[in-house]
């Protein structure tokens, strides 16, 4: 999957720069997908795995990045999305945390990270997840009329061993006001089983997003996730695309921010 729209060649040595879609955006919200790609740079080999691998989710979120650009698109807003697989570097952990760099995701073996020393950690903090960190900080102290994050993620229906019946995952840390407005208003969008904090929540390690450039920006924040099937073809995608920019303007309007609305949501 190539993400090719500014930012280096993933395949060449030093900083690999995310891609942000629609720079110029004037709407209150900025979409993030972390795990928008697949993509193992060559200095990385693949990390010792399979096609069949990389393709599965345990490399990325499938769907996640074509639905969240379709949602900035509609919602005028600027869209931050990763370029490089999570099993390189995982953006929505801290450096210091085990599922930064994994060694086993759910049931997968990653042969290229295990014992990898500290110089070859800080490799991978300083090309991958530094500039994710610092591109997005920079979007966000640069477009001043933001009010609201959005991460866009998806999640695998059966794991370890273990079907999942929840379709869509409203997840929070400690500001749940945009969340609970979500789940508020989720009837008027969907028949779809939506629940707070699943198939993740906080006490799984996956809201440092949220709270890195959400809530110390003073952002209202949600992390939606959608079970991977509902997106596996191009129609599926649109549909929930233009569900959930559709629901999300209407938080917008239920929260008092200006404008909400398909197609024009929340501009400033």
């Amino acid at each position: 999957m190539a993400l090719q729209e500014d930012g280096m060649d993933p395949d060449q040595a030093g900083p690999i720069l995310p891609e942000v879609f629609n720079a110029g955006g004037s709407g209150a919200v900025v979409l993030v997908c972390e795990h928008a790609s697949n993509a193992i740079p060559a200095r990385y080999a693949n990390l010792g795995l399979d096609d069949g691998d990389l393709t599965s989710h345990v490399a990325w979120d499938p769907g996640a990045y074509d639905v969240a650009r379709a949602v900035a698109g509609q919602l005028d807003a600027i869209f931050v999305a990763s370029r490089v697989s999570r099993l390189v570097y995982d953006c929505n952990r801290l450096p210091e945390s085990p599922d930064a760099m994994p060694e086993i995701s759910e049931i997968f073996e990653i042969p290229g990270n295990k014992e990898l020393s500290d110089a070859q950690k800080r490799e991978r903090v300083e090309n991958v997840y530094l500039p994710f960190k610092q591109t997005l900080s920079d979007v966000i102290s640069r477009a001043g009329q933001l009010k609201i994050m959005v991460t866009v993620h998806s999640f695998t229906p059966v794991y370890f061993g273990a079907s999942r019946d929840v379709h869509i995952g409203i997840l929070h840390d400690e500001d749940s006001r945009f969340a609970d407005a979500m789940l508020e208003l989720s009837g008027q969008f969907t028949s779809l089983d939506v629940r707070r904090n699943e198939p993740y929540g906080p006490e799984d390690g996956v809201t440092h997003t949220l709270i890195e450039h959400g809530v110390r920006n003073g952002l209202m924040n949600v992390m939606i996730e959608i079970r991977n099937d509902l997106l596996a073809v191009e129609q599926d995608r649109i549909i929930i695309s233009d569900m959930l920019a559709a629901w999300i303007g209407a938080v917008c309007d239920k929260l008092g921010i200006a404008g909400a609305g398909k197609g024009t949501a929340c501009p400033e």
